[in-house]
């Protein structure tokens, strides 16, 4: 192996290293305070570098919101679609796939809507925000396949519906009006506006 090759390799190490420090400390603190109460100079201490090297990796705060949290909201849509592949109905197995990804939304619910908002409103060409959205397309697709089980959804239809399903999850756990509201309150919000959707 080449000094080059070492050194790469080296570096990238060390890049990852630093990364994983950045992600835990500020997963750890973002679940403590939530978002709005961490600075950037606490997670850069906590995770022991600079600011500067911080911001290598993320420009702000949500950007860091959006990198703990992408990785919680894909393996939540992933306990989705494996809960739907068991449900034969097709209403509760697209709720299969929701209920995972609300329970990720409210464990810290400010941390929830703030990473709703930095989804929707942020960059997306920037690479976590990107992701984040990747997710959105994703857990779309599994609602698709799911609708589709039903032969009175036309095929084209399908992807409009999903779309309908995820900006009434997206409005229902972002809601100022459903902030006190569990788990099981929302999933029933959601439930009663996708049985309208469907056919009958």
């Amino acid at each position: 192996m080449s000094v080059a090759s070492q050194s790469v390799g080296r570096r990238e190490r060390k890049k990852q290293e630093k990364l994983d420090r950045i992600v835990a400390a500020a997963s750890e603190l973002f679940a403590e305070h939530g978002v709005d109460e961490v600075t950037t100079q606490q997670i850069a201490d906590k995770a022991d570098i600079g600011t500067g090297t911080l911001f290598l990796y993320a420009k702000t705060k949500g950007e860091l919101l959006l990198l703990v949290q992408n990785a919680k909201y894909a393996e939540a849509l992933e306990q989705g679609r494996a809960d739907a592949e068991t449900v034969p109905g097709v209403l509760d197995a697209v709720l299969a796939i929701v209920r995972p990804i609300v329970e990720c939304n409210r464990i810290q619910i400010d941390n929830g809507r703030t990473y709703l908002r930095e989804m929707v409103f942020g960059d997306p060409e920037e690479p976590r925000h990107s992701a984040a959205l990747a997710i959105v397309a994703q857990t779309e697709e599994a609602v698709a396949a799911v609708l589709r089980r039903d032969e009175r959804v036309a095929q084209g239809d399908a992807a409009t519906l999903a779309h309908i399903v995820s900006a009434v999850m997206f409005l229902s756990m972002a809601a100022s009006v459903n902030i006190a509201l569990s788990v099981e309150e929302i999933v029933q919000d959601i439930r009663r506006q996708v049985d309208v959707l469907l056919p009958r």
